[in-house]
């Protein structure tokens, strides 16, 4: 049975180093752009806390929700001096990333009235934006005027060492060599997905175990199974013919009741994908331009770029084939010598995709 210990508070998290040099030097708009929600609100508490002791000691807090939402108190409080304080600070959280037309002429106006307004500081939160988002003029103008923090996801495999370096912080670790290996390669595998979930756990662990070198037997006990399964990471799984891993997800997504042709759908996009790139590759085109043809880009390049060229055309011919007949099985129609249940037919056309871009 274990014994809670006594442990003292987690330390408060560490300012971003571009946050720090802004603040040295004198700037007064901060972004942070992130899907990870956990180490957004972290780099924000640690802003509010640097800004509290720097004199923005009044806040005020906006949530951008709706076509209706009125840029023109941001705008009246970026311009005016605080009520009640030396200095006042401005929270816009901008949950969608799409301020619209009003919103983001709002934000220019907003970066030029900072640049004269030293008493006001504004952080301003959006999730990661993609390439259309990054070239719009409101954005760009914030970026130019302010210090923008970028936080990427923390991805399966940074997913150990991320935990090892939060076991670091609360004075833990997992045990050394191969048992501690195992143990933080146990913890990603249900903690994946879920940072905020993860930072629990971890969490948990302190107040269930001194300082030190934990063993595999005390993180198993300690630790739920929290993991939440993107579809779209699937890929990622199945391309790098990740067989344990790749039955794991879909094990997830069936209980969490994500849609069965959904799923398929995104088997089906890397087999096209893959069938592409090999007719051009057949064709006498350059890997290079074959992955262009095939609109092949992003976080599945590398991994399409490893396997298309191992892969003969039969191959790619035939899992294509499967995925049709996984198409007809996930919309209730049945194909002889495949399972009737649609979540069995896509594990075995995951399992079929895996052992083919699994290493020799």
């Amino acid at each position: 049975m274990n014994t809670a210990v006594a442990q003292p508070a987690p330390p408060a998290p560490p300012l971003p180093a571009p946050f720090a040099r802004g603040l040295a030097a004198g700037k007064n708009l901060f972004v942070i752009s992130s899907d990870e929600a956990l180490l957004a609100q972290e780099a924000a508490d640690a802003l509010r806390l640097a800004a509290r002791e720097l004199g923005f000691t009044e806040r005020q807090w906006f949530m951008v929700s709706g076509a209706h939402f009125k840029w023109g108190e941001v705008l009246a409080s970026g311009n005016a001096l605080s009520l009640f304080a030396d200095k006042q600070m401005l929270d816009i959280r901008i949950p969608s990333g799409k301020p619209g037309k009003d919103g983001g002429e709002a934000l220019q106006q907003l970066a030029a009235q900072l640049a004269g307004n030293p008493d006001t500081l504004a952080l301003i939160s959006l999730p990661r934006l993609d390439q259309q988002g990054k070239k719009s003029a409101w954005f760009l103008a914030l970026q130019s005027a302010g210090v923008l923090l970028d936080i990427p996801v923390v991805e399966r495999r940074a997913l150990p060492q991320w935990i090892a370096q939060r076991l670091a912080q609360q004075g833990q670790s997992a045990i050394a060599g191969q048992e501690g290996e195992r143990s933080l390669q146990w913890m990603a595998d249900r903690l994946e997905g879920n940072l905020l979930a993860a930072h629990q756990e971890i969490m948990k662990l302190a107040l269930l175990y001194p300082a030190g070198a934990l063993s595999f037997e005390q993180i198993s006990a300690s630790v739920a199974s929290v993991a939440r399964y993107d579809v779209f990471k699937l890929s990622e799984a199945v391309l790098g013919g990740q067989v344990l891993r790749t039955q794991r997800m879909l094990a997830g997504l069936q209980a969490e009741g994500e849609a069965e042709v959904l799923v398929h759908w995104a088997l089906a996009e890397d087999i096209r994908a893959l069938h592409r790139v090999r007719l051009a590759l057949d064709a006498g085109q350059p890997l290079p331009a074959a992955m262009a043809a095939a609109r092949v880009w992003g976080a599945k390049q590398k991994l399409i770029e490893r396997l298309a060229p191992r892969l003969q055309l039969a191959q790619t011919t035939a899992l294509l084939h499967a995925a049709g007949q996984v198409d007809g099985i996930v919309k209730g129609l049945r194909q002889k010598e495949w399972p009737s249940n649609g979540w069995a037919a896509l594990q075995r056309l995951a399992l079929q995709l895996c052992l083919a871009a699994a290493p020799a």
